[in-house]
């Protein structure tokens, strides 16, 4: 079909169309690849695409949304726009390769679609296509860059939420307008040192804290200027326009003496035309808990949004659905019963319902409730995890949806009806063979009764034992759901079960089974993640004599927290864990976290040493490894190398390492590629006996050149 333009803006050359005649971005299959499905390897998550951020158009003909893409030969990660039609066909690309895109906002008047880019080493700012046609543009030239934004339901402004600018960065941008490209680069300065006066000074991606702080403006697209609308020594987020386009919601922590001390955030309103950066705002929330993601209903009188109410219970507490009045006024909890987590409500097209999406029993799924409160129904469910959607006008949603057996694709929800618009990873997965995996429920040590998923391996055969693998999840607070797993996949195309648990201290299963690890963490979760080892073991499936444990963040404490207790396990591997708590305090980012739940070291010190399997460190012979990045300020490195340290002195086998320039979740391709490869070495040669060696083979060296090319 014929296209109707191309859109080219600076090094983006985009082609838009209304024309379903481009592909998506899926994997090519080898020419040389075999007609049998096969198992998945670790080149397969390089080919796999995220797919995210689905945003339908005013006239609900059109889903915008994002893919990201890990490249291992370029060793970074792109992620490009596109969109589908809601009748179906091939998806169209809105931005090309080699440049990152996100954040896709249609127009209300459907007439542009708005993104946030960076480029040439510069800033994040917002970009605008055109639908009719012609070169995009860039809207904004912040010298900060643009963390997030949102359109006036008029169409002629954006709220930007930007952080205050350091110095250089104003020195920069001044320097790029009038820069003469004759003039040899300027020699970069010498950094000046941090300086500390707040209690909450440090945050993993964002390394040490000062008083920079978010703040909402409002920008004028025709003009290009933009007004400052709050100001403050607080940081101000979620921002939402009310229907008529005078006011914003947002959250922010501005009513207590220092937000650095608590977990509070209210929902406050400011006037869109406001012009005293704030000084006068409307207060809508007053629990002393976190209130966030307002979300405002179609007539402007209420604004739904999340609370938590239990402030003892701090990071395990239930996350509500609430509402209150716009002008503020008496607020009302509407899933007190409900007793499951909610995330990003959305008020339907006519305003009688709320969505949401929970999670649920080993599921994400998007749920709705009448906006008086009522009975909580299941909007799209079963087993699958809903992550990002938005509602349109004629009541359609569009949402990123992933299974067992399937990574994110973009579906819609229409008359009862869910349809897939995407196809992303089709081919690649027509070649693959996977995993069964099972749901399976059992009784803990204490008659608890606990579930997980569990992951057989290709080929099996009923009452044969194999080798496994248990995987306990971060958080703690989270749940392994029903969504597509690469590494689970990994172990089971290579001759492992797989366990994943979902233990005490997991969300999905009400605030009472989440809280019950509160100060206590490696004892119940530890019984429930060593029950779903028994349970394998009992049902003929797991060997064991061959069992291997490890996971990331808080499922690395776990394994360090299990492997002090038994010694069943016959290799480790501790992912971004900590193990003597005391070093986390001061040099990680939850002080807030340590207070709340433990107290001070110096005065709870029974408390802090119950929970730090590091003073049981000669219990342990299992052979370990231990890896995190080096700028991880969420469980900073120290913890492996501590625990590196006390085994190798004890003469156990362990090794520890560590990825340069990663923060907490690794992001380079070169060294995602690296941990899956050092993940089957170690559990080869340890669990499986294999004689290769437990790391990987060395790349070859290149030998250098002789001086003249010798």
């Amino acid at each position: 079909m014929k296209l109707m333009s191309c859109v080219v803006f600076a090094s983006l050359a985009t082609c838009f169309s209304f024309s379903a005649n481009a592909q998506e971005p899926a994997p090519k299959p080898s020419p040389t690849a075999p007609s049998a499905p096969r198992g998945i390897t670790i080149d397969d998550f390089f080919q796999i695409r995220d797919v995210a951020q689905p945003e339908l158009s005013p006239d609900g003909q059109w889903v915008a949304y994002s893919v990201r893409t890990r490249m291992l030969k370029e060793d970074k990660s792109e992620q490009r726009l596109w969109m589908v039609s809601t009748h179906g066909g091939d998806a169209i690309p809105m931005t090309a390769e080699g440049v990152s895109s996100s954040h896709p906002r249609w127009s209300p008047d459907g007439k542009h679609l708005a993104f946030l880019s960076a480029r040439n080493g510069g800033k994040n700012q917002v970009w605008l296509l055109d639908r009719r046609g012609g070169e995009a543009e860039r809207l904004t030239e912040v010298a900060q860059g643009v963390n997030e934004f949102e359109w006036s339901p008029d169409s002629t402004r954006l709220v930007l939420v930007l952080q205050d600018p350091k110095p250089e960065d104003l020195e920069a941008a001044a320097k790029e307008k009038d820069k003469d490209k004759d003039k040899p680069a300027a020699k970069p300065k010498t950094p000046p040192p941090f300086v500390i006066d707040r209690l909450q000074f440090k945050e993993d991606t964002a390394g040490y804290l000062d008083h920079r702080r978010d703040h909402l403006y409002v920008f004028d697209v025709a003009s290009k200027k933009s007004t400052q609308l709050t100001s403050g020594d607080f940081d101000d987020n979620d921002p939402a326009w009310s229907p008529d386009g005078k006011s914003l919601a947002f959250t922010s922590n501005r009513s207590t003496p220092d937000p650095d001390r608590n977990y509070n955030t209210d929902i406050w309103v400011v006037a869109a035309d406001n012009t005293d950066k704030g000084a006068h705002l409307t207060q809508i929330t007053t629990n002393p808990g976190p209130d966030r993601q307002p979300a405002w209903s179609p007539d402007g009188k209420w604004i739904a949004y999340v609370t938590e109410t239990d402030l003892k219970a701090m990071i395990y507490a239930t996350h509500h659905l609430a509402i209150a009045p716009s002008s503020g006024g008496e607020a009302k909890v509407l899933t007190v019963a409900f007793d499951r987590s909610v995330r990003r409500p959305r008020f339907s097209a006519e305003g009688r319902s709320i969505y949401f999406v929970a999670d649920d029993d080993g599921t994400d799924n998007l749920f709705r409730i009448p906006a008086t409160g009522g009975e909580v129904s299941r909007t799209i469910s079963g087993p699958l995890s809903v992550g990002y959607y938005s509602v349109g006008k004629d009541g359609a949603i569009a949402a990123q949806i992933s299974s067992l057996d399937r990574p994110d694709e973009i579906f819609t929800f229409s008359d009862n009806k869910l349809t897939r618009l995407t196809k992303t990873n089709d081919a690649l997965f027509a070649q693959l063979r996977l995993a069964q995996v099972d749901y399976v429920h059992f009784k803990s040590k204490d008659g608890t009764r606990v579930s997980g998923y569990l992951y057989k391996p290709l080929d099996y055969t009923p009452g044969k034992k194999v080798p496994t693998l248990l995987n306990p999840h971060g958080g703690p607070v989270g749940q392994y759901s029903a969504s597509f797993y690469h590494l689970a996949q990994l172990y089971a195309a290579n001759g492992y079960a797989v366990l994943l648990p979902n233990p005490r201290g997991s969300s999905g299963y009400g605030q009472k089974f989440c809280q019950a690890i509160f100060a206590d963490w490696g004892n119940k979760d530890y019984q429930d993640d060593m029950a779903m080892v028994d349970y394998a073991v009992a049902q003929g499936i797991a060997d064991p004599d061959k069992l291997g444990v490890g996971g990331w963040s808080y499922g690395g404490m776990s394994t360090d927290f299990i492997i002090e207790q038994t010694t069943r396990f016959k290799a480790a591997i501790s992912g971004a864990g900590i193990a003597l708590m005391t070093s986390g305090f001061g040099h990680d980012q939850y002080q807030k976290d340590y207070f709340y739940e433990l107290g001070y070291p110096w005065e709870n010190k029974a408390v802090w040493e119950k929970i730090s399997p590091f003073y049981r460190v000669n219990n342990i012979t299992t052979p370990t490894l231990f890896m995190g990045g080096d700028i991880d300020w969420n469980v900073p490195i120290i913890g492996g190398e501590q625990m590196y340290q006390a085994l190798k002195s004890l003469g156990r086998t362990t090794e520890l390492v560590v990825y340069p320039g990663e923060h907490h979740g690794l992001t380079m391709p070169s060294h995602l590629k690296d941990r899956l490869e050092r993940h089957l070495a170690w559990y080869n040669h340890y669990v499986k006996g294999d004689p290769a060696p437990a790391r990987p083979a060395e790349p070859p060296q290149v030998p250098a050149t002789k001086a003249g090319g010798e």
